[in-house]
């Protein structure tokens, strides 16, 4: 994938770099166009039947994981080649013979284990010849397809754990194994679900295609044009409105594309020319949409390819992926909104004019109505389909469906009322904002199939692909159907005209998800080959060692350190890839390291933790391709760009930091209503200061000795209880031998903490904390008993006895003969948020300091 130049100024131009990092760059006429219409299209039709409850009611076309996976990848790995060039240099209006020879010997390799799933099955583990041949040729040109699809590096990290594989003998010491030979490598890497065709390119099988699908024809049916609109109507006139508006419709966009340049590309070209109008140097309005759209991965209910792997990696529900995630989300996007207005007031920035400027009175009632009306329709409809459950029974579903269907066509003929939305030219000399009332009106129907895919995921708690798929469904009938009912309701233009439109638009947003999608599919795919290196090599032990070695045993540079990690791959890899080969090296590190030293780290905190490395890396010079389209919008140079939106994105850099060590920002650990309120507002709060403090500027520039001040009370609200330790520490030391009488005092559902130590596998003796879950109240032997553990306590010492396979002390890694070398409770002690007084007046006190200077300033200026 070749680098975008660093002057691109024409919208073709721009959609060329998209369709480069996205959906390939190629666009044939004649029949191999038609092949790049078709291809995609029954791409997008198999994924919808795969998802769908069809086959298992028609007892057809029914498929298990693995054959899915393989007919998944075959379309990925066809599409490869025939949409991406080989070269830049390559024709892009043609296909070449060797390119529809590639593609479809690369697509019969991978669909192989679909087409004979029996006979490998039947054969597993004595592999055949030509098994081994069609192995052999399918790496190959998955590694080629990888190339085309998303450059050399990914392709060259796979090609590096390939060689590590087969050459492990001649390895150095420390990283030598005993090697592989070809036919156990090929047979692993391929012929089964340990490698390419593993839990990666199975999310991206069962989740991640219905999803970018669903944002596709989102984008086509308008919303995307919509969201803007909105977004600039309400915050264009205030101070910097245009960049406040482009966080917001950033965010907004987050759930319609998964890929930060396409973000960058619909929302920047409207919103990077009216930021440089109202006085945004280019440098810094390109910035501002960078850090905005990379941000738009992070945030719930749509998070990517990566939100999905990481339900099968931690082994968690999507709800709790989301649940976890959404307040750190929520306050970067707060913090970047914020740092706008920072950069709007330090240039002393006016909003656009407002045709209608409403009373304090009317804004207040707008306000207090919207919120009353959200809360009663929130209500309506939450009570509503509980009490039509009750009432309706086993017809509730299709009640449910036709009052969806008739909330769709009520929004849409209340749509038809008003005139409908242009896309405006940022450029011109004029501008106008929207009407907040019109604006909000012409598209509420597209809300809907949001609703509908929030609701399946949280509240009738379906899987993400079957919740995808009945929102992709609802949302096809919308893109059909939109365009002729506002034609009827508004009696003007042509219904069959509009059927029309409305039917192409099904046919391209089908074909634009499944060519969004090629990338996504090769990439899951080479991940596996990394996966499948670690686990047939045990390079997973190596790297702990590795690790702990270069960090000294050390938390805070390790985590440093798989930043880093994660910022430079991140340079050439995708999120989704950058999270696979990361996470499966590091996190298990990071657990284990962790819990050697004392902290026990929760697995979804390291796994988002990497997430929001690789997000960043989008926008790090010097290969930030976002950077690089923002720039092309904004005329500036793409280095500067990008290294203005890291700055802008600090903010976001921190948190993973933070919610490592305080897992209340993850809503981990909080039990009470009080609880949330202080950890959300503190959360916020902490931002909101790291922001004034990164920013340098607050109602003057802020001088050095208030930055420190600023930074102090900014980590003090994140992480009250740093502090609170020197004087009261957490955790309280209790003799081994106590053990079975504490496990029967500690309340329901609570953990037993325990320090430990024995040898680990490589017979190493290590010592660890672990959290042990010990179930519903009981006597303390039989809740032990619930831990998986056998103990023998004798003089004193506790010793492990037996421990039972897959139960909790083993996956805590206790193994037989390890010891208990003391309990751990929790102290009585004062709140933690105590610390909030001190860290509030020391913002107070640089709060009345900055007052003070800006009203001196205000002073001398009246007086000039």
């Amino acid at each position: 994938m070749p680098l975008p130049k660093e002057e691109l100024t024409t919208d073709e131009e721009l959609q060329q770099l998209v369709a480069e990092a996205d959906s390939g760059s190629r666009s044939p006429k004649g029949l191999p166009g038609s092949m790049l219409l078709l291809v995609p299209i029954a791409w997008s039709l198999f994924q919808l039947w795969y998802s769908s409850p069809l086959p298992f009611i028609l007892h057809f076309g029914v498929l298990n994981d693995t054959e899915a996976r393989a007919v998944h990848l075959a379309f990925a790995i066809f599409l490869s080649y025939t949409a991406y060039p080989a070269l830049s240099s390559s024709p892009r209006d043609r296909i070449p013979v060797q390119d529809w020879l590639f593609a479809l010997v690369g697509a019969f390799c991978a669909a192989y284990l679909f087409l004979f799933y029996a006979e490998l099955a039947g054969r597993s583990g004595a592999p055949t010849t030509l098994d081994l041949w069609v192995a052999a040729t399918g790496m190959v040109l998955l590694l080629e397809a990888t190339r085309r699809a998303l450059g050399p590096p990914l392709m060259v990290v796979a090609g590096v754990f390939l060689v590590y594989t087969f050459a492990g003998a001649y390895m150095p010491d420390v990283i030598a194994h005993k090697g592989a030979s070809f036919a156990k490598g090929m047979s692993h890497f391929w012929l089964t679900t340990e490698g390419v065709f593993g839990v990666a390119l199975g999310v991206s099988t069962n989740f991640v295609f219905l999803f970018v699908l669903f944002g596709a024809l989102l984008d086509r049916a308008g919303a995307g044009n919509y969201f803007i609109k909105v977004a600039f109507s309400l915050l264009g006139h205030y101070r910097g409105g245009p960049a406040k508006a482009a966080v917001v419709s950033s965010g907004l966009s987050g759930i319609i594309s998964g890929s930060s340049i396409a973000n960058v590309v619909t929302t920047g070209t409207f919103t990077i020319p009216l930021m440089k109008r109202v006085g945004f140097p280019a440098t810094k309005a390109g910035a501002i949409e960078v850090a905005a759209s990379t941000n738009g991965q992070l945030t719930p209910p749509i998070m990517g390819a990566a939100a999905f792997l990481m339900v099968e990696y931690v082994g968690i529900s999507y709800i709790e992926v989301i649940k976890h995630a959404i307040l750190p989300a929520a306050i970067s996007y707060v913090a970047l909104f914020y740092i706008v207005h920072l950069e709007a007031v330090k240039a002393g920035m006016q909003g656009l004019p407002r045709p209608y400027k409403p009373t304090l009175a009317q804004s207040l009632m707008n306000f207090s109505g919207t919120i009353v009306g959200l809360c009663l329709l929130t209500a309506l409809v939450y009570y509503g389909v509980g009490w039509s459950k009750d009432m309706f029974g086993a017809a509730a579903t299709w009640v449910l469906g036709i009052a969806v269907l008739l909330a769709y066509v009520a929004l849409v003929r209340y749509a038809a009322s008003v005139p409908p939305l242009e896309v405006d030219d940022p450029n011109s000399e004029t501008l106008e904002m929207p009407p907040v009332g019109p604006t909000l009106k012409s598209g509420l129907y597209f809300l809907l199939p949001i609703v509908v895919l929030v609701w399946c995921l949280t509240v009738e708690r379906f899987s993400p692909g079957l919740s995808a798929f009945w929102a992709t469904l609802f949302m096809i009938l919308i893109v059909v159907s939109h365009r002729p009912l506002l034609a009827l309701f508004r009696h003007q233009g042509s219904l069959a005209g509009a059927f029309a439109a409305g039917t192409q638009d099904l046919v391209q947003g089908l074909a634009s998800g499944a060519r969004n999608m090629i990338a996504i599919g090769v990439a899951t795919a080479a991940a596996g080959i990394v996966v499948g290196a670690v686990t047939l090599t045990g390079v997973g032990l190596v790297m702990t060692e590795f690790v702990e070695f270069i960090s000294g045993g050390n938390v805070m540079l390790m985590l440093f350190f798989t930043a880093v990690i994660s910022l430079i791959l991140g340079m050439g890899l995708p999120t989704t890839a950058n999270y696979i080969v990361v996470s499966t090296l590091m996190a298990p590190v990071i657990v284990a390291l962790g819990a050697q030293n004392g902290l026990i780290v929760p697995l979804i905190a390291v796994h988002l933790f990497v997430f929001y490395f690789g997000i960043l890396a989008d926008d790090t010079p010097p290969v930030g391709l976002a950077a690089f389209a923002a720039a092309a919008i904004a005329q500036s140079d793409p280095i500067r760009t990008g290294i203005q939106g890291f700055i802008y994105d600090i903010r976001t850099a921190i948190l993973p930091f933070m919610f490592i060590f305080n897992t209340q920002l993850l809503l981990i650990g909080v039990h009470s209503v009080l609880e949330l309120v202080l950890t959300v507002t503190s959360a916020l709060a902490a931002m909101l200061v790291f922001a004034i403090a990164t920013q340098g500027f607050w109602f003057v520039r802020t001088r050095w000795f208030e930055v420190i001040g600023l930074l102090l009370v900014a980590f003090t609200l994140f992480r009250p209880g740093f502090w609170w330790e020197f004087a009261y520490p957490e955790l309280g030391s209790h003799p081994a031998a106590e053990v079975v009488e504490i496990a029967g005092q500690l309340p329901d559902e609570a953990d037993l903490r325990l320090r430990v130590s024995g040898e680990n596998l490589d017979g190493k003796q290590i010592e660890k904390i672990v959290l042990l879950p010990l179930g519903d109240k009981a006597e303390g032997e039989t809740r032990i008993a619930n831990t998986g553990m056998t103990l023998l306590i004798e003089e004193g010492s506790v010793i492990v006895d037996n421990v039972e396979f897959g139960g909790p002390a083993h996956k805590n890694g206790i193994d037989f003969d390890w010891q208990i070398l003391e309990v751990q409770l929790p102290n009585e002690r004062p709140p933690k948020q105590l610390m909030f007084i001190p860290a509030l007046l020391l913002l107070a006190a640089v709060f009345f300091s900055q007052r003070r200077r800006y009203q001196h300033q205000q002073s001398a200026l009246n007086n000039a």
